[in-house]
């Protein structure tokens, strides 16, 4: 179904095109809004991927990785975005943590405060593994990174993650 949808888009089938972001477009917010902590910001993030995925789709060459296509270029937009802005994002709201954990208020904001105090490689990492639930092969390929390197990039953010935890109990 998605790939019919993205080979209509891909030959600039334009209602395609939207149906496809339709299904993309909370997983994209809630991505952008982990790297920059604003919801303007956030919008501002998802539009501009959109308008790249838009402009760029004919070039996709498998439509079974739109979404990771698509998330690609949503975390180079969100990079771009921080870069350009060059300022620190302080986090006022934890409704992007994952709402299956039992986790206090406190505890969101622990975790939310150590994921962004991590270096952008180990940030996304997080990000893509644990809150967008993908694979390590899906993430290697999405960051056109080895395997190996996603995972030991994983293993330090854990460390790092809970190293800081620690250190906020003591």
């Amino acid at each position: 179904m998605i790939e019919k949808q993205v080979k209509k888009a891909k030959r600039g089938d334009e209602k395609a095109f939207q149906e496809l972001i339709h299904h993309e477009k909370n997983k994209l917010y809630r991505m952008a809004y982990m790297y920059v902590k604003n919801e303007n910001d956030a919008l501002d993030i998802v539009q501009d991927a959109i308008y790249k995925a838009f402009i760029s789709i004919k070039s996709l060459k498998n439509p079974q990785y739109f979404s990771t296509w698509l998330s690609r270029i949503l975390i180079n937009s969100a990079l771009d975005f921080i870069k350009k802005n060059e300022r620190i994002i302080l986090t006022n709201e934890m409704d992007v943590l994952p709402k299956e954990q039992n986790l206090g208020i406190e505890e969101k904001m622990d975790l939310a405060g150590a994921i962004e105090r991590l270096d952008v490689p180990y940030k996304t990492v997080i990000i893509l593994r644990y809150y967008q639930d993908l694979t390590i092969k899906q993430i290697a390929e999405m960051l056109h990174c080895p395997e190996g390197t996603i995972k030991t990039r994983l293993h330090r953010a854990i460390n790092l993650l809970k190293s800081d935890l620690r250190e906020g109990c003591i």
